[in-house]
């Protein structure tokens, strides 16, 4: 099994440090503070299929270090908790919500995403979690809560990065799941899921194109700015991460592994 490379903790413990501001801004073109494969014009896009409104409230499942649930909140008006395991990215996602006077409205909190969710039945309005399905294993599970807490009538959107739609060596996929725990599925395994978990599927969409695209940007503004980042994360740490950039985006250019969006709702009672 290939080492594990930190990604996560390192990313969001120096989130502010100006070389990775530099790096988000080369990457993404727009630095909202994501820390996946979203732009702002896809996220943009993908915001009214979820029909969000002041008065509704918004569940985001691996919210990271908090910029895509801020900008979320101030572009929708809407009020938005985020959840993730990861408490280096929790604390920073507080303290972004406070510098942007948002705390009122956007809150995060520690959570497993695995287990269950530490709210009442019925909660929110809407569900996203983009680029993070393929860090639970236990995928119907994770879907049949979403059911749980969110209204009937009402939307979640999720994207999985690491759909098998092609030829994939056994080392490639320890490159590509070298950050973490990863959960690769082929096609057709998901839209399964979701009905299982007693949601409908609404829509889904080939987004491959743009984690390619960012993947390539990230690995190159990563090694212009090299002599910086070895100062934080060390030679090995680097090379490691260069390593897995690399892979993402060939395998996503490829379409070895696709990425897809996929909209759900949840039937009516």
């Amino acid at each position: 099994m290939s080492e594990r490379i930190d990604l996560f903790n390192s990313t969001y413990s120096h989130f502010t440090e100006h070389v990775f501001n530099i790096i988000r801004k080369e990457t993404f073109g727009v630095d909202i503070g994501q820390n996946s494969w979203l732009t702002v014009d896809e996220y943009d896009r993908y915001l009214p299929w979820l029909r969000l409104t002041a008065e509704h409230h918004l569940l985001e499942v691996a919210s990271g270090a908090g910029g895509p649930a801020l900008y979320l909140a101030d572009k929708a008006g809407c009020r938005v908790t985020g959840i993730d395991a990861n408490e280096q990215g929790i604390t920073t996602a507080s303290q972004m919500a406070v510098n942007s006077n948002q705390a009122d409205r956007v809150r995060f909190t520690v959570a497993d995403a695995n287990a269950r969710l530490p709210f009442d039945d019925n909660t929110f309005d809407a569900v996203l979690c983009i680029d993070s399905m393929n860090h639970f294993p236990n995928r119907l599970a994770v879907f049949r809560e979403w059911h749980r807490v969110l209204r009937a009538r009402h939307r979640a959107i999720f994207t999985d990065p690491v759909v098998i739609t092609g030829p994939v060596t056994n080392d490639e996929l320890a490159v590509r799941s070298s950050i973490g725990l990863f959960l690769f599925v082929p096609a057709g395994i998901n839209e399964r899921l979701i009905e299982e978990a007693g949601l409908r599927l609404v829509r889904q969409e080939d987004v491959s194109a743009n984690a390619a695209l960012i993947a390539g940007r990230w690995h190159e503004a990563r090694q212009r700015h090299k002599d910086d980042l070895v100062h934080v994360e060390g030679e090995e740490r680097f090379a490691g991460l260069q390593r897995f950039f690399a892979t993402v985006h060939q395998l996503t250019a490829e379409r070895r592994l696709s990425r897809i969006a996929y909209l759900v709702e949840k039937r009516a009672g």
